[in-house]
């Protein structure tokens, strides 16, 4: 399905309202509806179960969200948090530069990948990485990703703001709006959401709503490893919201100013946070693949610019439906941030390690991804139309929503076959207070069965129970499988550890 239609599907079902919306809205703000909220927090569960349930040395944290204003003075958010701004002079519309710059690389992208299908379509036995060395058209394009790659990577590591200005002039970049190659000059813009304490105005009052999750880990440090006596490697989780004023904040709930993160910082001993990076990137990876994420949407990409306190970078990509983009990041640290924090507060930051009797600033790895996104990329890979057989033997169009079972809003629907029929529905609404403690459940009796399935269908519900006549007569249901749409008959006390078998989470693990 398109974006579009994606972002429709998601109001009409529940899923994702525009926030305020009766007030024309808020910019890049959005609510998650009952479907949704049940979505996000099962993805908040499966990515908490598996980082700290599962993880003996990972423990788990909710800082606040107001912090002491020295602590993003020390993370360098204060003087270095910044994106570059631009304006065009025709539309009036603002941009980041560097986003600019990155789309038309995309674009050059497109017309590699095109000319590789029709390739793939030309030739049986079609070798694309053969074809992408050798084709000379491609090979010229992509030296000029390469080129371009570069040059970007080292004004945004520079803060070369005049040859961001000036690459966006030299490769004829023109305003989406209006068609403008009209630019103002390209400023920094600091993304930090402020606020004052109390009644306090002025510097000494300042706040900030915290950017990101990590510092909270940071400051909590030795408070953490006290407390549960924890020795290195061992890790912090924490899932939370942040927020980031962003310049230009698009593609629905991918990029918010109100956002929430799943971070996990993991401290090891110095000289072996790279062995630790690798296995971060493989169990992260293997994550999404877990959940149904498919291979060939996924990817590595390692950062051009590195942040000012990793040694080591790179992002899991996932394929949205405009293009593959950052979806969880997983970073070397170093000890940039405990030791920024330590210098700035002065009180130490350190883990005495009994192995080697000695006192170091621990180094360290982070995982970070963003729920929302996170929720983006399964609803964009799960939401289907497709072609099946109805009940009479003909073929209709069904929207089916295919999320792994664990992570569906809903885990399985009661429906009374005729809603008139009392025996049936008493006997429905029985089967829906028996199977609620354990489950998720629905109860729906208002229109034909066929568009209750439908309806199911859309928002990724793994089973339909259906109450009929033999119900009433032998404690027998019919059960459906939303993928399958296989029916069988159950026992009504089968139903529990039948659909707990598909849809427990532990079948991610």
């Amino acid at each position: 399905m398109d974006f579009k239609q994606i972002i429709a599907h998601c109001k009409e079902y529940g899923f994702i309202f525009p926030s305020s919306e009766i007030y024309d809205g808020l910019s890049a703000t959005y609510d998650y509806g009952p479907n949704g909220v049940e979505l996000k927090n099962n993805i908040k569960s499966y990515w908490w179960k598996s980082m700290v349930q599962m993880h003996q040395h990972i423990v788990g944290l909710d800082a606040a969200i107001l912090m002491h204003p020295k602590t993003w003075k020390a993370s360098g958010h204060v003087d270095a948090f910044n994106d570059p701004l631009v304006d065009n002079k025709d539309s009036k519309k603002r941009y980041r530069a560097d986003v600019l710059i990155e789309d038309y690389m995309a674009k050059i992208e497109g017309k590699i990948n095109k000319d590789v299908e029709k390739a793939r379509k030309k030739f049986d036995d079609f070798d694309e990485a053969m074809f992408r060395s050798t084709n000379g058209r491609i090979v010229e394009r992509q030296a000029k990703m390469d080129a371009i790659a570069k040059r970007l990577a080292d004004a945004m590591r520079n803060g070369d703001m005049a040859d961001l200005k000036q690459q966006i002039e030299d490769y004829e970049i023109a305003c989406p709006v209006s068609g403008s190659k009209e630019w103002t000059e390209v400023r920094q813009f600091n993304l930090m959401f402020s606020t004052q304490l109390g009644n306090v105005a002025g510097e000494e009052g300042k706040l900030y709503l915290r950017p990101e999750t990590a510092q909270g880990i940071f400051v909590n440090f030795l408070n953490v490893q006290k407390s549960t006596r924890q020795k290195l490697p061992f890790g912090i989780a924490q899932v939370g919201k942040a927020f980031r004023n962003e310049i230009v904040a698009r593609q629905f709930i991918f990029r918010m100013r109100e956002f929430e993160q799943m971070e996990m910082q993991f401290f090891v001993k110095p000289g072996t946070e790279m062995e630790w990076y690798k296995y971060w990137k493989e169990t992260r990876l293997n994550w999404h693949k877990a959940i149904g994420s498919p291979e060939s949407k996924l990817r590595f990409h390692d950062h051009d610019n590195l942040a000012h306190y990793a040694n080591a970078a790179v992002d899991i990509e996932f394929e949205f439906p405009f293009g593959f983009k950052e979806l969880e990041g997983i970073h070397s640290r170093t000890d940039f941030d405990l030791k920024a924090h330590q210098d700035l507060s002065g009180k130490k930051m350190q883990y005495f390690d009994p192995e080697v009797n000695e006192n170091y600033v621990p180094y360290v790895v982070e995982t970070s991804i963003g729920c929302d996104r996170m929720f983006l990329s399964q609803i964009s890979n799960a939401l289907q139309e497709e072609t099946v057989p109805d009940a009479d033997g003909k073929e209709s169009t069904r929207v089916v929503m295919k999320l792994h079972p664990a992570i569906a809003p809903v885990k399985c629907a009661i429906l009374p076959l005729l809603k008139n029929k009392e025996e049936l529905t008493k006997t429905a609404k029985e089967v829906y207070d028996k199977l609620k403690y354990s489950f998720n459940c629905q109860y729906d009796e208002k229109d034909a069965i066929g568009r209750r399935y439908r309806r199911q269908d859309a928002i990724g519900t793994p089973y339909c129970i259906t109450i009929d006549f033999d119900t009433v007569e032998n404690q027998t249901v019919t059960i459906r499988d939303r993928d399958t749409l296989q029916q069988e008959r159950v026992h009504i006390d089968e139903l529990k550890s039948k659909v707990f078998a598909k849809t427990d989470m532990s079948t991610l693990f």
